[in-house]
């Protein structure tokens, strides 16, 4: 059994919970999962058993917790350096550790107006100027890591990241909002969609039983 337990939140709005998730599964590293249903009445008392921030997700290694979506993702790189959670040559690394930042810190626009939410479908929706800006910035980014650094694979640096957990979200976010994409982009949103571990996830967001009003934002 795993010493590892990743805390997590629901699967079809929890976007923030789906990032150290996917790192982990698709990078081999074996953990317990420990899901708590946001928003509800016991949930603040659930998390308080497991998180000092009373929020998602959390990993616990042993004795040891450590909270924040990039943090785990970080703490897991080191802890697992044969794994390659980030790229191997220093000037790529470095810039994904800038567009894995960036997604943590920015695009408020974007997580405002469309958020995620895997089991609903808002074509045309969310498209404030702020979201639209978002939008334009993240393909961008995707376009030049794709080009200055994806030759050896399908991912932002060739092979799966932890630039591609950060991003897996907006993905997700622009299939639920038709977000129309073309080239590189496109290709590149395919190949993340296509991993076995996000559509088992999907999977899960699909059957989940709870529903968050506040998140299902354009029913």
């Amino acid at each position: 059994m795993s010493d590892l337990t990743l805390v997590i939140g629901n699967k079809n709005y929890s976007s923030w919970s789906l990032r150290p998730w996917l790192a982990m599964r698709v990078a081999g590293i074996p953990f317990q999962e420990v899901r708590i249903p946001l928003y509800r009445a016991d949930t603040q008392a659930d998390l308080a058993a497991w998180s000092p921030s009373g929020l998602v997700p959390l990993l616990r290694d042993g004795e040891l917790k450590v909270w924040d979506s990039l943090a785990i993702c970080e703490y897991l790189a080191e802890r697992f350096p044969d794994r390659g959670l980030w790229p191997d040559e220093s000037a790529a690394r470095a810039v994904a550790r800038s567009v894995s930042a960036e997604m943590h810190a920015g695009f408020a626009g974007l997580r405002g107006a469309m958020s995620m939410n895997i089991r609903r479908r808002y074509p045309d929706q969310g498209r404030t100027p702020d979201c639209l800006r978002d939008i334009a910035r993240v393909l961008a980014l995707w376009s030049d890591c794709r080009l200055r650094y994806g030759a050896g694979g399908d991912f932002l640096f060739g092979r799966f990241s932890i630039a591609d957990a950060m991003y897996a979200p907006v993905v997700l976010r622009f299939q639920t909002y038709a977000v129309e994409l073309e080239g590189a982009a496109k290709d590149y949103a395919a190949a993340v969609l296509a991993l076995p571990p996000l559509r088992e996830w999907g999977a899960a967001a699909e059957a989940e039983a709870e529903s968050i009003p506040k998140f299902d934002l354009y029913d």
